[in-house]
């Protein structure tokens, strides 16, 4: 047996896997090879770069190696990184990290199998269904966000040869990461899919447009999960809009068509609490809406909303390919559906039996931040 795919009463089974974590205290996820950070190793200028009132090696001076010399990293503004660059075959089961800075200014791209085309590529924060570069408490089977700002990912990611991941600051500052990556190295399946997320941002969608989630994507895998950061531009509810799956050569129609936007993240009636008239946040294993951001009256005037949905017991199967639309509706007089001119981003969640192709490029920084 391997790890692949545990669940609660499969863990007495003992699986031929070997685990190893990567760290700052351990980059490469070496056996035996953690916690050897010398205090004399770390030059001061890295001290600079973290541009924080203590540093951590300097702390342990009194202690020695060994007593938590190198818990983080700085990424200066305009550095790439490299997090993680093993070979396989294995799978990753949870990375944990606390990054500093702007949330939608950190790109993470994993690469799968040497390939120089990123199958993740997304701002840390949407990616981890905090896109709106404020904490947001959220428990789910897939990803939690824990105080103070700790995101977690626990999608299985198999690799057959080769794992690179990279964390880049598009920013103007430098910023401070801690970070964890916990994963397997064992024998994986060959019908195991490859993971990928892929980010997008409209502001504002052009009225009467419908807002594409993703698509381009061609073969064969399954959709598992949809994040989405909504800012609202217009008075009235907002979530009329249905989503729709386009598989397998669908043309105009698609093949799932869903009833409404709170529908599909498994809420209802506008998300309303019927008690107090105001909108009811929630986070469940599978799906919630843990982020309502209300305007204060002064500055932050739009009303924003961030929603996922983990299609983990319910996976989108595609045997060719895949779209997905949502639109945006909400209401104008007299009955009538008003096509609105919200601020919409989206992380799309998907496995596919091969790497996907390039994905569109990212928008640049001014684009990509919140206001």
């Amino acid at each position: 047996m391997n790890s692949f795919g545990l669940s609660l009463s499969s863990l007495p089974l003992v699986a031929k896997a070997q685990t190893r974590s990567i760290s700052p205290e351990n980059v490469y996820g070496e056996k035996g090879k953690g916690g050897m950070a010398d205090f004399s190793e770390t030059p001061q200028p890295e001290v600079e770069r973290i541009g924080q009132s203590w540093a951590p090696h300097s702390c342990s001076r009194d202690l020695g190696r060994g007593w938590k010399v190198r818990p983080l990293i700085c990424v200066k503004a305009g550095e790439t990184t490299t997090l993680m660059d093993v070979d396989g075959p294995g799978v990753i089961q949870q990375i944990w990290m606390t990054p500093t800075g702007h949330w939608r200014h950190s790109i993470i791209r994993i690469y799968w199998d040497g390939s120089e085309t990123p199958s993740v590529e997304c701002p840390v924060g949407d990616f981890f269904a905090c896109g709106w570069n404020k904490f947001a408490q959220i428990s789910s089977l897939a990803v939690c966000v824990n105080p103070g700002s700790a995101f977690n990912c626990y999608w299985p990611m198999p690799f057959k040869r080769k794992c690179r991941i990279t964390f880049e600051n598009i920013g103007f500052e430098n910023m401070t990461l801690f970070y964890q990556i916990n994963y397997s190295l064992e024998e994986v399946p060959e019908d195991a899919g490859y993971f990928h997320a892929q980010f997008r941002r409209v502001n504002p969608i052009p009225y009467k447009e419908v807002y594409t989630i993703v698509d381009g994507i061609e073969g064969k895998g399954q959709y598992v999960g949809t994040y989405m950061a909504w800012g609202v531009n217009n008075n009235g509810w907002w979530g009329e809009g249905e989503i729709k799956f386009f598989m397998d050569g669908d043309d105009e129609f698609p093949t799932i068509c869903g009833t409404g936007t709170e529908d599909y993240f498994c809420g209802s009636y506008n998300f309303e609490n019927q008690d107090t008239k105001q909108y009811q946040e929630y986070t469940t294993p599978y799906a919630g809406l843990p982020q309502v951001i209300r305007p204060d009256g002064v500055y932050n005037s739009q009303q924003r909303f961030g929603m996922y949905r983990w299609h983990i017991v319910d996976p989108i199967r595609f045997e060719k390919d895949l779209k997905v639309t949502i639109q945006a509706l909400g209401w104008r007089g007299h009955g009538r559906y008003l096509a609105l001119q919200d601020d919409i981003a989206s992380v799309a969640y998907w496995y596919q039996t091969t790497i996907s192709k390039p994905f569109p490029p990212l928008p640049d920084r001014d684009y990509l931040e919140v206001c």
